[in-house]
């Protein structure tokens, strides 16, 4: 575990940042598509949808801190993190796919089957990525390292995002002709065998080289006083419940807004422009059929939504991957991560609040409005987990003792309780105001979706920037910890 350098080679950055892409997988099912399946294909109400949602994340509470006490104190050959990104593989995947399974069942049975593979699929969420997150934290202690890690990171996970926001839902309609649980089934278990692959490179890759320091002595008890101390590790719990609070609500809701709200004549001319539909007479060439073989070309009006939605959110990600790679690293090292979180999260909760004013006719807008959004919040997307990765470094440099894996683990509970409470939100809303799955919609759930999708969120975003102003730890101390730690454990 114990190396001179500091320096991490590219192929472990590469092999690290698979781990988030197999992660991302799960991530972003369960951000943008969970509430939907629950609703739309398996058969629940929204409000029960989002209580299984929530109560997951209650649970998680409990599990959360085990997993990073757990994981600071095992002790292989591998490491401390790295074993638990191997042994969790095969099972985090199996329960995705079970996750969207639907038994033939009563609705009762429905609904315990659909809160027992949830809660599991959550739990074994946190005994992988809350190990994968700490090891980022471990792997090097230079701070510019560690941004040029999650960048690495964060380029993986926008493109498994991509894949996710922009497949999932023409895969469903190739995959399941008509059937959309067929659909659903096998295009998660095609996630989950990806997942598997990709979690035993990370495992085989990554490289752990800071140890706690020589002379620490294990106590859970004053780890966790450690924790409930520390001032930066509070404002990063806050901030990072309410941006998952957001990303959660907001990403739920926009299924809704994309199927029930924006206008499918609209959309659908506005697909043709972009030669995304299949006209009658019409010969096209081999990239129209590539799209098209994987559901990416529009037959009528009626069925524009997978692919509408597929578009929108992949030029999200294509704005958020260019944003993150030329934007976050370089503006970071001349302000700061703090500032640039601030500036660009508060951009990015003015441009979310504008969903719900812009007319569901004009599509050219609402386009417009998810690349600036998108724009905006690509920069902080890497520094989050470099953040946390200071806070670990902060806390041994007051304390004297590291527990990075319960960092971690803190911060991971607050983004999973984010996204059972953001998805509860959301249905709780959508219900209130009168929502039926595959119905045309009331004027009054119209507005609840729009509620849900634009001005709530934007609210729950500017929580998270204040949060922010929390957060000492600017770039001139980070440097001055990063110097003196180092120092110490030379002496060590």
């Amino acid at each position: 575990m114990k190396s001179t350098s500091q320096k991490v080679s590219l192929g472990e950055k590469i092999g690290y940042s698979l781990g988030d892409g197999a992660a991302n997988l799960v991530f972003q099912m369960t951000m943008m598509f969970q509430l939907f399946f629950y609703t739309d294909t398996f058969g629940l109400k929204a409000t029960t949808a989002g209580l299984i949602l929530l109560i997951a994340s209650i649970v998680d509470a409990f599990i959360d801190p085990v997993v990073g006490i757990l994981s600071d104190r095992t002790n292989t050959r591998w490491g401390k993190y790295r074993p638990w990104i191997l042994w969790t593989a095969v099972p985090f995947a199996l329960f995705f796919v079970l996750v969207y399974f639907t038994p033939n069942i009563s609705q009762g049975g429905k609904v315990w089957y659909a809160g027992i593979t949830y809660l599991l699929l959550m739990t074994l969420y946190s005994f992988n990525n809350t190990p994968y997150s700490s090891l980022s934290g471990v792997m090097t202690g230079d701070i510019k390292e560690r941004t040029s890690i999650s960048t690495y990171r964060f380029i993986m996970a926008t493109i498994a995002t991509f894949v996710v926001q922009g497949l999932t839902l023409p895969l469903v309609g190739k995959f399941g002709q008509g059937n959309p649980q067929k659909g659903w089934l096998t295009t998660i278990s095609i996630f989950a065998v990806v997942m598997v692959v990709f979690l035993i490179i990370t495992f085989l890759s990554a490289k752990e080289r800071i140890s706690p320091p020589a002379n620490q002595k294990t106590s859970v008890k004053q780890d966790f006083k450690d924790i409930f101390s520390n001032k930066p590790w509070k404002a990063m719990f806050v901030l990072t419940l309410f941006l998952f609070i957001t990303l959660a609500m907001w990403g739920s809701s926009m299924s809704y807004y994309f199927n029930y709200v924006v206008d499918k004549n609209s959309l659908f001319s506005f697909l043709r422009n972009v030669g995304l539909i299949n006209e009658s007479g019409q010969n096209y060439g081999a990239w129209h059929q590539f799209l098209n073989a994987f559901g990416l070309i529009a037959n009528d009006p009626d069925h524009v939504f997978a692919v509408g939605f597929s578009l929108f959110n992949m030029v999200g990600q294509v704005v958020t991957l260019l944003g993150v790679i030329l934007l976050s690293q370089f503006l970071s090292n001349i302000f700061g991560k703090r500032n640039i979180f601030l500036v660009c999260l508060t951009l990015t909760a003015v441009f979310t609040s504008l969903f719900f004013f812009v007319s569901p006719k004009n599509i050219e807008t609402i386009f417009l409005i998810n690349i600036l959004k998108s724009l905006a919040y690509a920069p902080t997307i890497p520094l989050l987990w470099a953040m946390i990765a200071d806070v670990a470094d902060y806390s041994e440099w007051i304390n004297y003792r590291r527990a990075t894996g319960l960092v971690f683990a803190g911060i991971v509970f607050a983004l999973k309780a984010g996204l059972g409470i953001g998805g509860a939100i959301c249905g709780s809303i959508i219900d209130a105001f009168g929502f039926v799955p595959n119905q045309i919609q009331t004027t009054s759930a119209v507005f609840g979706i729009k509620l849900s999708a634009g001005l709530i969120p934007a609210i729950t975003f500017m929580i998270g920037v204040v949060g922010l102003f929390f957060y000492p730890i600017s770039k001139k101390l980070n440097e001055r910890i990063q110097v003196e730690l180092e120092e110490r454990r030379k002496n060590n």
